[in-house]
């Protein structure tokens, strides 16, 4: 028996692989799928966004180096513009409704505390970039893939989870699913699904163009929809606001992606090659709870909404990140109650939001009489600096705040990147997967009691070069602050905060 299966060897499954592999779990991924490459995960039409928050979580599990070195390689090969990678995102490269933010409109001050590091910014990457590294990772960590093997019954009971793929049985204590918005683990496991239905079928493709140059670059609202050029040579973006009825309905052919683009961008614009397509909807819906009995949902099996703004990966990671050590502290029996609860009620909140947010992008461009209006007011509010700001909170991944119970300004979001004496920092700390007590006074005066969770906890004694008034901390091994404390922090405090997130303390 596994101590964990997990449906789907996408990034938020191979994530998820990796960090139960990361704290000695047995996992198996299984994939329906026969092999990993596919030309839908590479540039162009695998291009995605990566925000502050996941490039972060990158970095804080030693993967930073390599994916930015796997991004910029993918770009050069297939001869994207340089600005294509280097436009550090999401300030250059987020937009709301295809109107984009300006860098220089954003209040710093009004962001949560951050200090200088490696992972300041978000990136351009593909799918393959992303998929590679973490299948890399987690395949020498110790997780096993299964290809070639759709699943096809899912049941559980008092003991744990039989999934049958492939026409083989494999048993597990508990069962993930990260098998994308189509979930086949969501509709067996009986999750509800709810939400939206959608207003536009969406399409990216790569073509060859007889005449590019009558489509204007960037985005492009129309009265009609909108069209997306980017710098990548023949790769094209349309939004046709059908209420969703072509996705997936028929063939995408070069005379239909032909007839929608003239229709939408107004122009004689000829296709006369498709090499890739695919099409989406804004379909926006979300389960109820993260979580039924020994089964739970990551990623986009448990919410989905429109790609615009690039948030769905980067969701999908949140989610990895943040259910990854609470499974393997409930497997190894050192998890305090209901430490699993926390999941759904930790993420819940921010896969809705991300399904308002992706809402409202969609009625900026539905056309309609009032759509310039409104599109013009959100227009104003981005060139003000509280409206950048607000947008660039939502998007970055790194303002959101868990509600844990503590009204410490800094409990809650993630941590800033302390650097050490030694030119150590917090990210290097972190990537052991273990929670990290950060005692930043010379006193050191919570040695004693953290050393009851050591093999939970890592100790890190400061001083630091910028403890912004903070004299200890308890970081989760997601990143969050647990608890803080300054200037004379109370052992008893923090061992109430360890045995909350951490369990009962050991005897030493």
């Amino acid at each position: 028996m596994h101590d964990v299966v997990i449906v789907g060897a996408g990034p938020v499954g191979l994530f998820l692989a990796g960090e139960l592999a990361l704290a000695d779990c047995s996992v198996l991924v299984l994939e329906k799928d026969p092999q990993a490459a596919s030309p839908y995960r590479a540039l162009p039409l695998g291009m995605r966004g990566l925000n502050a928050g996941s490039v972060e979580a990158f970095y804080r599990r030693g993967m930073l180096t390599a994916l930015l070195d796997a991004s910029r390689a993918d770009a050069q090969q297939v001869g994207a513009h340089p600005d294509a990678h280097e436009a550090p995102a999401p300030r250059d490269v987020s937009h709301f409704a295809g109107l984009r933010l300006d860098a220089a409109r954003i209040d710093t001050g009004a962001l949560p505390p951050r200090l200088p590091g490696p992972a300041m910014e978000g990136i351009i990457t593909s799918l393959e970039a992303v998929t590679g590294i973490l299948e890399e990772r987690a395949v020498a960590l110790g997780a096993r893939i299964v290809r070639d093997a759709p699943l096809e019954a899912v049941d559980q009971d008092g003991d744990g989870v039989l999934a049958r793929a492939g026409g083989r049985e494999y048993r597990a204590r508990l069962l993930v699913g990260c098998d994308g918005g189509r979930s086949t683990v969501r509709r067996l496991a009986g999750f509800e699904f709810v939400g939206t239905e959608p207003l536009f079928t969406g399409y990216v493709a790569r073509v060859d163009f007889e005449d590019p140059d009558k489509l204007r670059p960037g985005f492009n609202p129309t009265p009609t929809g909108m069209y997306l050029r980017t710098p990548f040579e023949g790769h094209l973006g349309m939004m046709d606001f059908d209420g969703g009825a072509f996705d997936r309905s028929r063939p995408l052919t070069r005379d239909h992606l032909q007839t929608v683009l003239r229709r939408i961008s107004g122009t004689d614009v000829t296709i006369n090659r498709v090499h890739l397509a695919s099409s989406f909807t804004d379909r926006a819906m979300q389960t109820g709870t993260y979580r039924n009995g020994r089964v739970l949902l990551a990623g986009d099996a448990a919410h989905i909404h429109s790609p615009l703004g690039g948030q769905g990966l980067n969701l999908g990671i949140g989610d990895a990140m943040n259910l990854g050590w609470k499974l393997a502290a409930t497997l190894h029996g050192t998890a305090p109650a209901n430490l699993l609860d926390t999941y759904t009620a930790e993420r819940h909140p921010v896969g809705a939001a991300v399904l308002d947010w992706s809402r409202a992008q969609v009625a900026t461009m539905n056309p309609g009489l009032n759509t310039p209006a409104l599109r013009r007011l959100v227009h104003d509010l981005l060139r003000t600096v509280d409206g950048t700001t607000h947008v660039f909170r939502a998007t970055s991944g790194l303002a959101h705040r868990y509600d844990l119970g503590d009204d410490h300004p800094t409990v809650g979001f993630t941590a800033p990147d302390f650097r050490f004496g030694d030119g150590t920092r917090l990210g290097d700390l972190l990537c052991e997967g273990r929670g990290v007590a950060l005692d930043l006074t010379a006193a050191r005066s919570l040695r004693e009691t953290a050393a009851h969770w050591k093999d939970r906890i890592r100790y890190a004694p400061g001083p630091v070069a910028d403890d912004l008034g903070l004299a200890a901390l308890l970081i989760r091994p997601d990143g969050v602050v647990a608890w803080a404390e300054g200037p004379d922090p109370d052992p008893e405090a923090f061992r109430r905060a360890a045995t909350r997130w951490f369990g009962a303390p050991t005897a030493l």
